[in-house]
């Protein structure tokens, strides 16, 4: 549509704003209004209460404000409470983006003084809204003291309909070793069961020193999110050697959890499996690849870089309640890196056994 036949912008109501908290048969009215609410993220989706309480035991506040009869805004928040690393109310723990979406600047408002109250009659050490650009969603409220913190950035890029175009999109060193790759055989298949997919995602995430997320976290994730989950594994003739867990929201893909066995390094399987995500995503009429978070001067912000996409900060908001200072839970803080260190020689059984109790915890 050009510009000058755009309509214009409807007038903010003065309807009053009522704040609610989303009950189990609402869960369609809440989708239906993510789904066509700009900015909005897959991870505002009613699913994730579901995926909080069931999947994690958390306590979960997935709020919305009401006017006229109709959701104007929403805020999904979670309740983490930690014997480790304190408590904590967070939109959303687990995921990469949250925070307010949709609304006018008193919606927001309202959205945001609900959450506020919520986390001082909780106690909580601090209310947490993960933005993907705060920019156009701030909440304007005179007495929120919000803080941050540069430590992620995330990687999203458009794509082309041609696949031969996002092939050569990609820089030509990364290019090589997926055409490597093909050469050798490497082939994809989308998965309906986590038979391959998590022994390889475990094993994975114990290298780097991670406590690993529970089998059933991800059985749960694909009852939940149905056709919007799926897996795509990488093969060499027979064998498993990357796999990868990826959402799809409008006409976005997502992929989110992911690893390889010791050989994709040299066989090419982890970059092939992210070509294999484009060219599918495509198929299936995507437009859109986020690389998703990655921290800043890790070894996953640069392979990334290597990739062509540009990192764009995230400017996570933090409100101290109860605590004094702000969070400092990642692989990153010195405080951690003998626990890393440790993690990585346990027997990958007993890291199976554990990590689920405390990945739990870290949000």
């Amino acid at each position: 549509m050009h510009e000058a036949s755009r309509p214009p912008d409807p007038a903010p109501s003065s309807a009053a704003i009522a704040v609610r908290s989303l009950q189990a048969h609402e869960h369609a009215r809440w989708d239906a209004f993510v789904d066509a609410c700009p900015d909005a993220t897959f991870f505002h989706r009613a699913g994730w209460k579901t995926i909080m309480e069931q999947g994690f035991g958390h306590d979960s506040h997935f709020l919305y404000a009401e006017q006229d009869g109709r959701i104007a805004g929403v805020l999904p928040l979670a309740h983490v409470r930690s014997r480790l690393f304190g408590t904590s109310l967070v939109s959303l723990p687990f995921c990469v983006y949250g925070g307010i979406a949709g609304g006018s600047p008193a919606v927001r408002l309202a959205l945001d003084d609900a959450a506020q109250a919520l986390a001082r009659r909780h106690g909580v050490g601090h209310l947490e809204y993960r933005w993907r650009e705060v920019e156009e969603n701030a909440p304007e409220s005179a007495d929120a003291c919000w803080q941050q913190k540069p430590l992620y950035a995330t990687f999203r890029r458009p794509l082309r309909a041609d696949a031969e175009q996002n092939l050569l999109a990609i820089p030509r060193k990364q290019r090589a070793v997926v055409r490597k790759a093909m050469s050798a055989g490497l082939h994809s298949s989308i998965e309906h069961d986590l038979r391959h997919f998590y022994p390889i995602y475990a094993a994975s995430v114990h290298r780097l020193g991670t406590p690993v997320f529970a089998r059933r976290h991800f059985a749960l994730l694909r009852t939940v999110f149905g056709t919007d989950c799926d897996i795509l594994t990488v093969y060499h003739g027979q064998q498993a050697q990357a796999s990868v867990l990826l959402f799809y929201f409008r006409d976005e893909v997502l992929p989110y959890y992911g690893g390889g066995t010791p050989l994709a390094r040299s066989t090419g399987a982890n970059d092939f499996m992210y070509w294999e995500t484009m060219r599918r995503a495509c198929e299936r009429g995507c437009h859109l690849f986020d690389f998703g978070r990655s921290k800043l001067g890790t070894g996953a912000y640069d392979f990334k870089k290597n990739w062509g996409f540009t990192p764009q900060p995230l400017p996570y908001a933090y409100q101290l309640v109860r605590a004094t200072a702000l969070p400092e839970v990642n692989p990153l803080n010195p405080r951690y890196a003998l626990f890393i260190r440790a993690w990585r020689h346990l027997p990958l059984p007993l890291a199976n056994l554990l990590g689920p109790h405390i990945v739990r915890q870290l949000g």
